[in-house]
C-alpha cells in the first residue's frame, strides 16, 4: 500500500466538510450516557471498546457513566487502513471475559453493520447474559445486515467520515468534529 505524503493528508483535511461540530458531538455523548445509564446502571457491565476507533468513543463516553463498570476490548477489523471494508478478521475475541456478564459494546461508527453485528453475535455465543451496543455515529444507508445498535449518538449521511475516532487511512481520528471526506479523496 502506498502511503500518502503529509501534504496530501493535509489536503484531505482542508477539503473535508464538517457535518457535526465539537459541541454537537459532545451533546451526543451526553445523550448516549443518559440512555446507557437507564439501561445498565444496575447491571455491573463490562464495556468492550471496539479497537481502534471505539477507543476514542469509549474514552469520552465512560467518564459520563456514573455507575460501576469494567473495561476491556474486542478487536475485529474489516478496513485495515483502507477506505472500503473487506472480510472480517478477529485480532482479539474476548470469549472468557464476557461469559456470564452483561456486556456493553462501544464503537465509533455503524456503517455497513457487519463488524458490530459479528462482535455482538460473538458475545452471545460466548455466553454473555446480555449485550447492549452503542455507537457514536450511524450512517443513514441501506444495509444487508438487519442488526441495529441499541444506542446511537448521531446519524449522518452516507459519506466517508473522520474525526472523534473515525479515521481516514488511519489519520484524523483526533479531529474535533465529524467530517466528511471530499468525493475526490475516497
Amino acid at each position: 500500500m502506498n502511503k500518502m505524503s503529509l501534504e496530501a493528508y493535509q489536503g484531505v483535511a482542508e477539503r473535508a466538510e464538517c457535518l457535526v461540530d465539537q459541541p454537537g458531538v459532545e451533546a451526543a455523548f451526553d445523550r448516549m450516557a443518559e440512555s446507557l445509564h437507564a439501561r445498565l446502571a444496575t447491571l455491573d457491565p463490562i464495556v468492550l471498546s471496539v479497537m481502534t476507533g471505539g477507543v476514542v468513543t469509549a474514552g469520552l463516553l465512560l467518564p459520563r457513566l456514573h455507575f460501576p463498570l469494567r473495561l476491556s476490548y474486542a478487536h475485529a477489523t474489516r478496513y485495515r487502513e483502507g477506505t472500503r471494508g473487506g472480510t472480517l478478521e478477529w485480532k482479539y475475541r474476548p470469549a472468557d471475559i464476557v461469559r456470564g456478564e452483561h456486556v456493553l459494546v462501544v464503537d465509533d461508527i455503524f456503517d455497513e453493520g457487519v463488524t458490530l453485528h459479528e462482535i455482538v453475535k460473538a458475545c452471545h455465543e460466548d455466553g454473555a447474559c446480555s449485550v447492549t451496543s452503542a455507537v457514536l455515529v450511524e450512517k443513514l444507508r441501506e444495509r444487508a445486515c438487519e442488526y441495529r445498535p441499541d444506542v446511537v449518538g448521531l446519524t449522518t449521511p452516507d459519506r466517508y467520515l473522520m474525526g472523534y475516532g473515525l479515521d481516514y487511512k488511519s489519520y484524523f481520528r483526533n479531529a474535533n468534529g465529524i467530517y466528511a471526506a471530499a468525493d475526490q479523496d475516497i
